[in-house]
């Protein structure tokens, strides 16, 4: 039996804005277009009270609620945080299945950690993506990619909920179809009108009946009826980067006392480039650093045939002085190309 792990961050967009200005924690909140005929792109669960909703009509959104904050995209600041969650998910499994910047599949089946609770482990990566990335996620635990994304939904926000093989059963037969991807508001209507609202209904209704009224969608909905799904998690077989960071339980005041903390980064970060030095060449280096307020920079370079540690004492100083803050986060990492791509990029050499 396969455990997945559907891991959805919360109002995405809208929590990495407030996570850089805490002004808004408590404020209505949304991101997006903000003139003419632009759209809500995703709001906070507060702006939601009102009844805004992502895809919604910015005229609309501000009518329902006249004192919405809203905020233009940005996408940079929104792919960085996701980049930065991938990472985590990479820790634990290879096979992560990206579904948007904020939504992600996981396969843990093979997985060790926590004994191989597929649970603890997704409440640990959703602590970790609160820690590291400072916005909240939520998850479902299933055997399969259906089960578990319904799952997800269900304790949201910053929740997760289990769905065990044993209480399939009893889950699926009483879960509206609306529930089941791809059952829109035209499709719900016209499975109502042929008095199937629920799972069960599908249940017990002819498969070769419902494909005839709804299409070839009808076999997929007969399967998910009873929470069947076979779907393969689907893992990019290319890596673009590797890193580690670290969350420091204290914030570091100045330089000095972040370049006395970057040993062990340091050898952390070895260990996992020998893992990847036979597929790999590393075409750039980078360092991070996240400071006290949440704000972050990251300093990249290139042609580098051998990074040492004075290179990367350097690297750190020049990207400290752009913030100039304690500091909460420091991490480390290379920009990779497959070998069979360039045969002239930097090789992934040990530190010295």
């Amino acid at each position: 039996m396969r455990k997945i792990i559907h891991c959805d961050c919360d109002c995405f967009y809208a929590s990495v804005e407030i996570r850089d200005n805490k002004a808004l924690q408590f404020l209505p909140v949304a991101v997006g277009g903000s003139t003419g005929r632009g759209v809500v792109t995703t709001c906070n669960y507060i702006a939601r009270k009102y009844g805004v909703r992502s895809a919604m009509p910015t005229v609309t959104a501000l009518r329902l609620c006249p004192k919405l904050i809203l905020l233009p995209v940005n996408m940079q600041k929104y792919r960085i945080a996701s980049n930065q969650i991938k990472t985590i998910f990479l820790e634990f499994t290879n096979k992560v299945e990206s579904v948007s910047l904020d939504e992600a599949y996981l396969d843990v089946s093979d997985s060790k950690h926590f004994s191989g609770s597929a649970s603890l482990l997704a409440k640990h990566i959703r602590e970790r993506i609160y820690n590291e990335v400072g916005v909240t996620a939520s998850a479902g635990v299933a055997p399969n990619k259906f089960l578990a994304k319904v799952a997800s939904d269900i304790n949201k926000p910053n929740g997760q909920y289990v769905i065990a093989p044993d209480s399939i059963a009893n889950f699926i037969s009483g879960l509206p179809l609306r529930r089941i991807p791809g059952v829109g508001k035209v499709l719900e209507k016209k499975l109502n009108q042929l008095g199937l609202t629920k799972c069960v209904d599908v249940q017990n209704y002819c498969v070769e009946t419902l494909v005839k009224k709804i299409g070839s969608f009808g076999y997929t909905l007969y399967q998910r009826s009873y929470g069947k799904d076979n779907r393969e998690v689907k893992e990019s077989s290319i890596r673009k980067s590797v890193s580690v960071e670290r969350t420091f339980s204290q914030d570091l005041d100045n330089i000095d006392t972040c370049i006395e903390n970057i040993y062990l980064l340091i050898e952390s970060f070895q260990e996992r480039l020998y893992k990847l030095q036979d597929s790999y060449f590393a075409k750039a280096y980078f360092v991070k650093i996240k400071f006290n307020d949440f704000s972050q920079t990251t300093l990249e370079r290139s042609n580098i045939n051998t990074l040492d540690v004075d290179i990367i004492k350097e690297m750190y100083m020049e990207a400290w002085k752009r913030g100039s803050k304690p500091a909460r986060l420091l991490g480390l990492g290379a920009r990779l190309i497959p070998k069979e791509e360039c045969q002239n990029s930097i090789q992934l050499d040990l530190l010295r």
